[in-house]
């Protein structure tokens, strides 16, 4: 029996994308990659906790093996693009002063608009 799951639109963006790429579904890409993590899991050659600590730069990557090392690979790239406190305000100054604040999905610069200008 099918069964429905929220994700979020961050994630589901990537299952798209992917799924674009490698000719599946989105069902399809999820559950591969469901596949996929699970024999990671299981395989022996995989340790959470290592991971974990890497990522925390309590433990050097070279420790880490292959497959941990592409796990880890995931999950620093995912935390690189969550912007940090100092990013955050930097660019709510930049909205502030009508400056460009990033690029839309077509590449261009977004600006800061206000209601006014409108």
């Amino acid at each position: 029996m099918a069964q429905s799951v929220k994700l979020a639109d961050d994630i589901m963006k990537i299952v798209r994308r992917e799924s674009e790429l490698q000719s599946r579904s989105v069902a399809g890409q999820i559950a591969h990659w469901l596949r996929i993590g699970r024999a990671i899991e299981k395989s022996g050659h995989f340790d959470h906790v290592r991971i974990t600590a890497a990522l925390a730069g309590q433990t050097d990557t070279s420790r880490l093996t292959e497959e941990e090392k592409d796990v880890w690979l995931d999950g620093f790239v995912e935390r690189m693009a969550r912007p940090g406190p100092d990013e955050e305000a930097f660019h709510a100054r930049r909205r502030q002063l009508g400056l460009g604040v990033g690029l839309d999905e077509a590449g261009n610069l977004v600006r800061e608009t206000n209601a006014t200008d409108a």
